[in-house]
Parts: C-alpha cells; structure tokens; sequence
C-alpha cells in the first residue's frame, strides 16, 4: 500500500536542498522511500540534485522537471533556488520514460513508453505524466495512453517550464537529465483513486484569429496572413518579440460546447505558445484548419469564484474517504507573473485549506508550469492557463 510524504525548501544549495526535502519529509527514515519526484526551479542544477538524491536513497527509482515556481505543504514559492519533494514509499508503481519528444514525434515516443509500462505493470489505474513544455503535442501523448491504458485511466501532471522564457525545460529520470524527455508514473495500488478539475478564469475578447493554415500542431498562417507577426500584432507587441513577452497576456481560447463550458466554468479551453520559428508558432496540441481562436483577459474576480467552485466539486466528490496526497499544476502566467504576491498566497490558501486533515496540510506537490492535465467532460484532456488539481484518496 503507497504512502506519500511531502516537503518544499527555498535551500540555494542544491545538494543540501535534496537533503533538507528529504529529512522534512521523512525524518530519519528517508532511505525507505521508493520513488522520489521533484519539482525544481531552473536556479538548480539537476545533475547535482538526482545525483544526491541517489546518493542518500540508492534503492528509489527519481524523477524530476524544472518549473517557475512549486507549492507545498509549506505553501507557494517562486524563487530561482524553489525545490520540492514527493516521496512515495510502497511498490505499487512503475516509471516510464522516453528522449527526443516533440510535436511531430509525441504520439509514436508516447506509445512505445506506455506499452512498456503495461507490460511490466498490467494493473496500473492512475498516470502521473510530466513531459517537456516546449514543441510538444500533448492531445497526442494522451491519444497514445489511451490507447494502451484506456480512457478509463485518469492522466493527470503537467509539462515541464523554465522561468517563463520558452527556451529550454528540464526532465530527469534516475542519473539522466534531458531537455525534450517526458516521464510517467503508474500506479496501480488498487486501494487508491484520484479525483482531477480545472479552472482558468480568463474570458475572450475581441474578433476570433482563424488559423488559415496548419500542419499538426504548428500554426502557420492566421487569417491568410504569417502566423506569428498577425498573432503578434493582434497582442500589440513588436515583430521582434519572444514567447517570453506573449505568454502573459496571450492565451489563444478555444470556444467550448455549452455543456463542458458549464462544468469547466469557462467558455474557452486556453492554449500557449512556448515556441515559434520564424513565422510559424508552435500549438500546444494538433491544430486544425478553420479553427477560431480567441485572445483572452484575466477576470481575478471569476478566478477566485472558480478557486472556490473547483474545490467545493472535488471535496463534494470525495466525501469523507482518506485524502492521502495532493497533486497540483498551476500555470506559470498565473503566479508572480499574473499576480502580486498577497493575492498569490490568498489563492493558494483557497485550494489547500479545504483538504486539510485535522488542521494539517496533506503530503502537497505543486509546480507553475506550461500546462496541465486534467479530465474535462468525462475524458482526459490537456490545459494551458489554470490551477489544476489532483486529490489522491483511499
């Protein structure tokens, strides 16, 4: 049966930021964990941090992805030196990873990891999935789990960030660290399940960008004109500007079906763009011909109210089962970047307080990444934009 265990630290140091995760999180006996996940912003060095983490816990199976910032127990966090830890003591899981994912290869890299993954672990119920933010087409690595696990089986996780610039993310399986990797976790205690939801907040504005033309999951003209210099004016930057300059005010809005809006709380689907090459941009997801996509606001007083309904659905859907962990992915744009920091911790607060288990805070791992997934309508689906939240109970 899995157990989970949880810290955070803003340590500069990062082999004594590993040492200070662990010992938070499982006192002295840190060296019983069997599988170690980090989150750690991109001030640290992920060679050093795998490399001591396999030192003081030689057993564990580790993972880890650079992000703009992480959540735990001890609340939010988004310095250059952020690193936080979920250790899970237990068998009942298996890892899988892949290199050299990107947009034209997500589906086939997906496929050939997840295949592993059922073979060694028939019964895995639940898939933590982390995969590089940057030239990744993620509605395909969901069609290739699915494919293998079914649509049953709940993908929840986030894609790998770097402080909100779009030019490199990290991912670390064991010893290796890469640049374009993905990982996943299965689990399959059968004792446990998870509950996903999420939520922006942000509203459309304006006349829809029709993509023109397209090819996967790159945008390459918007109404008939290049992509990135109509998408760019349209935002009123500069021809010279960089991802890192539209990310905060450039979430493109996909329009949803009245129900789905209903259950979501919003009545778009949000995208980013973390990369372009020349006129092209780089989507987050397979891109069609004829699509209308929406240049989008932040509405604080609806991300607040969503916060709430969020939180109330999943708290209403667990009932009183055992809340073992919590997962979390929060988009980077709504963090130091979006908010000032009261208004961060007032929203952060928001989604922990109500999982609280006799006034503490359950085992918490949270990032500010480039996305998140969570289902939506039954089915799993990928999100840019929002809080993210997975509840973990037996």
């Amino acid at each position: 049966m899995l157990g989970f265990y949880s810290a955070s630290t803003r340590m500069i140091n990062t082999r004594r930021g590993v040492m200070e995760c662990l010992e938070i999180a499982m006192g002295d006996n840190y060296a019983d964990a069997d599988l170690l996940i980090f989150h750690a912003a991109i001030g640290h060095d992920f060679k050093e941090m795998v490399s001591q983490a396999h030192e003081m816990v030689p057993k564990a199976r580790i993972v880890a992805a650079s992000c703009c910032g992480v959540v735990g127990r001890e609340g939010v966090s988004e310095s250059m030196k952020d690193m936080a830890l979920m250790a899970v003591k237990g068998k009942e899981f298996v890892v899988g990873n892949t290199d050299g994912i990107f947009g034209h290869n997500s589906y086939d890299k997906t496929l050939e990891m997840a295949k592993k993954m059922k073979a060694d672990a028939p019964g895995i119920n639940m898939i933590y999935f982390l995969a590089s933010g940057i030239d990744i087409d993620n509605d395909k690595c969901i069609q290739a789990m699915e494919e293998v696990f079914g649509r049953n089986v709940t993908i929840f996780g986030a894609t790998s960030s770097d402080n909100m610039k779009g030019f490199t993310s990290f991912q670390a399986v064991d010893l290796d660290v890469t640049e374009h990797g993905a990982y996943a976790i299965g689990f399959y205690d059968q004792s446990l399940k998870v509950e996903t939801q999420a939520t922006h907040g942000f509203v459309a504005v304006g006349e829809p960008l029709v993509v023109t033309k397209s090819n996967g999951h790159v945008i390459q003209e918007f109404n008939g004109k290049p992509a990135w210099e109509e998408y760019l004016t349209r935002l009123g930057l500069p021809n010279d500007a960089n991802c890192g300059d539209s990310i905060p005010i450039g979430a493109l809005g996909e329009k949803l079906t009245p129900e789905l809006a209903k259950e979501y709380g919003n009545e778009h689907l949000l995208r980013v763009v973390t990369k372009h090459e020349g006129s092209t941009m780089h989507y987050a997801t397979t891109i069609e011909v004829g699509t209308e996509l929406w240049l989008t606001k932040r509405d604080e007083e609806l991300i607040f109210s969503e916060m709430d309904r969020i939180v109330e659905e999943l708290r209403k859907r667990i009932g009183e089962k055992e809340i073992v962990a919590v997962f979390h992915a929060d988009c980077l744009a709504r963090g130091r970047f979006l908010f000032n920091r009261i208004i961060k911790e007032e929203l952060v607060s928001k989604m922990q307080n109500p999982f609280f288990v006799n006034g503490e805070c359950p085992p918490w791992l949270g990032m500010y990444g480039f996305g998140e997934f969570a289902r939506l309508g039954g089915d799993n689906a990928y999100h840019n934009y929002t809080t993210a939240l997975y509840v973990i109970y037996r």
